[in-house]
């Protein structure tokens, strides 16, 4: 599949839920309304969804949320994506997690297949940690982090820099990170969604976190990539990757290869705009998957060349549509 700008769409990340059992203070308003389940794909038609992105030349593929884990036999659809690994068909089948259920689900995400995993931690401070999720609990998360650990998985860390929360903890985490074997991955706060909390009290630009760490840290550039719109730097004192994710202060979209569907089967071409493609009625139209592959194929024509991120009190969200809902 190759966008109007000459981009191979390799990538495709699938939201399997809205859902999530923390509150996390830049991503969700505490009183959230989520989907009603008749809305909701079932796990057999996502499976079909993504094995016909894989058809038309998805290589890898990101379950992601809310928080994937809560969706109820999750485990149904990593196992038959997994089943498409064995054959060669796809190449790599990953996974964003906040942390919480991983005790419970790592031993089968690594059987079914999965190698890495991406887990948001944006503090080591129990106290802060339950400000920042609302009702979260570090305890629970770590003892994920460390399953997920012990079954062999490769972690990346996920923070979002927040001022004034967690901007004096970004030594402690690298170095953390670096005592456990996990690569870390700074991200901006992003402009999606209203969550009652001003964003321009929250904006941390990572070019001054960047300068912070190399301070204390000898970080060198590197050409290492996952796929993903982070650029990653090698610490030197920890033999790991600190990556930084910059929508504000540099748009990463030259290089984009990835599009997103939600758990309703809409399709998302683009994370920072609201242009979207319905899968859901040509995917249940017929058993047949032309008018699907029609569907898909017009909507990767209409992938825009970037996003329009901006944070402005006046205007609010640059997108309505909660991250959640996008899954990243």
């Amino acid at each position: 599949m190759i966008d109007p700008f000459g981009r191979s769409v390799s990538y495709l990340r699938v939201s399997v839920t809205d859902r999530c059992d923390l509150r996390c203070v830049y991503c969700m308003a505490e009183d959230m309304s989520f989907l009603p389940k008749a809305d909701i794909l079932s796990l057999e038609e996502l499976e079909r969804l993504c094995t016909a992105f894989v058809r038309k030349g998805v290589r890898r593929i990101r379950l992601t949320g809310g928080e994937p884990l809560v969706r109820r036999n999750i485990m149904t659809l990593v196992d038959g994506l997994g089943r498409l690994l064995q054959t060669g068909q796809l190449d790599e089948l990953t996974l964003t997690s906040n942390g919480t259920q991983l005790a419970k689900y790592a031993d089968g995400l690594a059987k079914a297949g999965v190698r890495r995993i991406n887990i948001s931690l944006d503090t080591l401070d129990a106290d802060k940690f339950a400000a920042v999720t609302r009702w979260g609990r570090l305890d629970q998360v770590l003892e994920g982090i460390m399953a997920a650990k012990r079954a062999g998985l490769a972690i990346k860390i996920n923070t979002v820099a927040l001022r004034g929360v967690n901007d004096t903890e970004y030594d402690r985490l690298m170095e953390w990170c670096g005592q456990h074997g996990f690569d870390l991955c700074l991200i901006e706060t992003m402009p999606m969604g209203e969550i009652h909390a001003d964003r321009m009290e929250q904006y941390l630009p990572l070019s001054d976190v960047r300068a912070g760490l190399a301070r204390h840290w000898t970080l060198t550039d590197t050409d290492y990539r996952t796929g993903g719109p982070a650029r990653y730097m090698q610490v030197a004192e920890t033999g790991r990757r600190v990556g930084f994710i910059t929508p504000m202060t540099h748009n990463f979209c030259e290089s984009c290869n990835r599009v997103r569907i939600t758990c309703t089967g809409t399709l998302f071409m683009c994370l920072g705009q609201d242009d979207a493609v319905d899968l859901r009625a040509p995917l249940r139209s017929s058993e047949a998957d032309i008018n699907l592959d029609q569907a898909i194929d017009q909507a990767i024509a209409r992938k825009p060349k970037g996003h329009d991120f901006i944070i402005d009190r006046q205007t609010g969200p640059a997108v309505s549509r909660h991250m959640s809902v996008t899954g990243g």
